[in-house]
């Protein structure tokens, strides 16, 4: 991290982290954040679920809930970009504070609840987004929605045409009852019914699906067989959690989904589980966690093709995403491997 980098965040941690967090979205826009740029190699070039990447390392829904950065995000040295999560209908979300930084924990917890300008807004933004760059879109459902599986389809149907990749979510524990359509029946309805929008756009794109840590083995097990059946692209594990085991931050009760390094061994484990129950027939994004090349290395070993991430910007800066990346290439080169592909999995029984 550069000492202009440093002084940055030093700065953006001294007001509210909503409000910070916007200041970052605005110095972004405006060209005030210095960039990474393409950041690539022969081992870190992979595809995943069909789609070619730089590198395996990707920006998490969230950062970008509205698609309103692309353009310099893409100059910013991830592998591929995911805006949202967005909702048919514009909608507040929960009332602030909603955000908060548990700096002795490394991390984060929010309750925004789904706060975006609708997919009118993402679609025109998404009109002009760059065409070099590898992006995605998180499809959200609206809180007062009646039903949510259409919500998700009407977002995928009119962003689809400008999107690389699009992810369904059903862990956001800011929605009420939205974990609820983790049940293998109201998933598989809703994943059938989200794979029929697709096939009907005219560039069919790959269709991902985010999950929550606190599934249990049970429950683990149905994602994974509704997740094959439904033809699914890829699985991303994971989203935030409801646990606060060993937090030490005065803040730790807020309610919200945490996110940040106490999740990286949980959502590790999902990672590597799901890697088993699959039999690798799915690729899977590993997500939580991550701060370092190291965390990235792990999670790759456990089972993931890819990774994201986005609390650790909060601590580490832009920039941290193509220093993951660069350091990821020598631990490969290290250990041997000569694609990202060939490290997939291959710690996988040490996270079991």
């Amino acid at each position: 991290m550069s000492a202009l980098e440093r002084a940055g965040l030093a700065l953006l941690h001294r007001v509210d982290p909503e409000t910070a967090h916007g200041l970052a979205l605005k110095a972004l826009r405006t060209g005030l954040v210095p960039l990474a740029g393409f950041t690539s190699s022969p081992r870190l070039r992979c595809e995943v679920a069909g789609l070619r990447l730089a590198n395996p390392v990707g920006l998490a829904a969230g950062f970008d809930k509205n698609a309103a950065a692309l353009e310099p995000l893409s100059r910013a040295g991830f592998g591929f970009i995911e805006a949202g999560a967005v909702t048919p209908r514009p909608q507040p979300g929960n009332p602030r504070p909603r955000l908060f930084r548990l700096s002795p924990d490394r991390a984060a917890i929010n309750r925004f609840g789904f706060n975006n300008e609708g997919m009118e807004a993402a679609r025109e933004r998404l009109g002009h987004r760059p065409r070099d760059a590898v992006i995605g879109l998180n499809l959200g459902a609206n809180k007062d929605s009646a039903d949510r599986a259409a919500d998700f389809c009407a977002v995928l149907e009119r962003c689809g045409p400008f999107l690389d990749f699009a992810t369904v979510n059903v862990s956001s524990p800011n929605t009420e009852r939205l974990r609820d359509l983790q049940g293998k029946a109201a998933l598989t309805e809703l994943l059938t019914r989200v794979m029929d929008s697709r096939q009907a756009l005219l560039r069919p794109i790959p269709v991902f699906l985010k999950i929550a840590p606190d599934l249990d083995p049970r429950e683990l097990g149905e994602v994974a067989a509704v997740a094959l059946k439904t033809g699914v692209s890829a699985i991303v594990a994971t989203n935030t959690t409801l646990d606060r085991a060993g937090l030490t931050d005065a803040r730790k009760q807020e309610a919200g989904g945490l996110s940040g390094a106490p999740l990286f061994d949980r959502s590790t484990r999902m990672v590597a589980r799901l890697s088993k129950l699959t039999e690798g027939r799915i690729p899977i994004i590993g997500v939580g966690g991550i701060f370092t090349a190291e965390d990235a290395y792990a999670k790759i070993c456990a089972g993931a093709s890819a990774v994201q991430l986005y609390t650790a910007l909060v601590y580490e800066g832009l920039s941290l995403g193509a220093r993951i990346a660069r350091g990821l290439d020598r631990l490969l080169q290290r250990d041997g491997f000569e694609s990202v592909a060939q490290a997939t999995g291959c710690q996988r029984e040490e996270w079991l």
